[in-house]
């Protein structure tokens, strides 16, 4: 035996070995921190100018809808004021005319009523007219109660109708109500 350190075999490397017509294989190397930072930049400025796109077009559909709204409500009553001209003519032509009779003007006027009911049927308000139904205080407005031989609790008499829009109440109908007899 040899005082000398025995070394191991040298490993060879896996894979073909570099020859002076084959280089080795392309190791990969990590782009460069300025790279790195170049390509962040550049996505953070696409980033920012989709964002500032994003927020200008909201700000226009948000504008769009602020003027569409203020149109709406401006204009809202357009349709309903229209259905309302020809009930203005008729009234104006009752009053013009020089010999009217009872007779004529009772017709006037119910054909006038006719075209105002049906510019109220036009525009969703619907009368309430409760008569004989049970009170409801959401839709009626109790004047008085009265002993009567209806129901307790029955609209026994309209004093004045009352009116929905859209299932709204714009006026309640003001009633007299049942009440059970001897209370």
């Amino acid at each position: 035996m040899s005082d000398q350190p025995v070394s191991p075999d040298p490993v060879e490397p896996q894979g073909e070995a570099a020859t002076p017509g084959n280089p080795p294989a392309a190791v990969e190397s990590m782009p460069s921190l300025e790279e790195s930072l170049r390509t962040a930049e550049i996505k953070a400025a696409e980033h920012y100018d989709a964002w500032l796109r994003a927020k200008a077009e909201t700000e226009n559909v948000r504008r769009r809808a602020a003027e569409e709204a203020l149109k709406e409500r401006k204009f809202a009553a357009e349709k309903f004021a229209a259905a309302m001209l020809p009930v203005t003519d008729s009234l104006e032509a009752a009053l013009g005319v020089e010999n009217a009779t009872l007779e004529t003007l009772r017709s006037g006027v119910e054909l006038t009523l006719k075209q105002l009911q049906q510019a109220f049927q036009s525009a969703g308000l619907v009368e309430i007219s409760p008569l004989g139904e049970r009170f409801d205080p959401n839709h009626h407005q109790a004047i008085s109660v009265v002993e009567a031989e209806a129901e307790p609790n029955t609209v026994v008499q309209l004093l004045q109708k009352g009116y929905l829009l859209h299932d709204r109440v714009i006026r309640p109908a003001m009633v007299i109500v049942s009440k059970a007899k001897g209370l």
